[in-house]
């Protein structure tokens, strides 16, 4: 227990110090998040660049990757792969429209997969304490990715803004929290 108190007594204090910049973190966050729901077509448009970005940097650094792969197979392999992950990086970018419609076609799948499977585990780990709440949460996926699958692609519309903003609340809110825990731990302790 002693040494539970000396671990967080030396992390308290420079916990305190930055609990302002975590606080003023999360408030912006969680005005992002406000901004992004408030608009999610630009909020998703904005996504879809950024992961744009991000599969074009992919795309360059494992073809670049590839050459100094052990044998031609290997190699090949990873060429071709960097290939793809450049040109669609390159249409996320110069059509994030197009972008944004991928990933809500992706992200409908993976709640329909993800709720599924989160049934079937819900299932398998019955009847021990909070099996329900998984299943409730895993038939919330399905239902969700349904949606978002029977609107696709008008889903897009909204769909990938509105979530990223819902999380970035929460983010928000989360940092806030802590950096208040932060100040208060600090108090406590003195």
């Amino acid at each position: 227990m002693s040494e539970l108190r000396e671990a967080v007594g030396a992390w308290a204090p420079r916990a305190a110090k930055n609990a302002g910049w975590l606080m003023a973190l999360g408030v912006m966050t969680a005005i992002a998040g406000v901004l992004a729901v408030g608009s999610p077509l630009a909020a998703g448009l904005a996504v879809s660049v950024v992961v744009g970005v991000a599969l074009l940097i992919a795309g360059v650094t494992r073809t670049m990757g590839a050459f100094s792969a052990g044998s031609f197979g290997q190699g090949a392999l990873a060429v071709i792969g960097g290939i793809v992950a450049f040109v669609a990086g390159a249409i996320s970018v110069a059509r994030p429209g197009l972008g944004l419609e991928a990933l809500t076609l992706m992200l409908g799948g993976y709640l329909l997969v993800d709720g599924v499977s989160g049934a079937v585990l819900a299932f398998h780990v019955r009847p021990q304490k909070g099996w329900g709440w998984m299943l409730c949460s895993s038939a919330l996926s399905v239902v969700l990715g349904f949606m978002l699958l029977q609107d696709w692609p008008l889903s897009g519309l909204w769909a990938v803004g509105t979530l990223v903003g819902i999380n970035l609340i929460f983010s928000g809110a989360a940092l806030v929290s802590v950096g208040s825990s932060a100040r208060g731990l600090v108090s406590r302790m003195a």
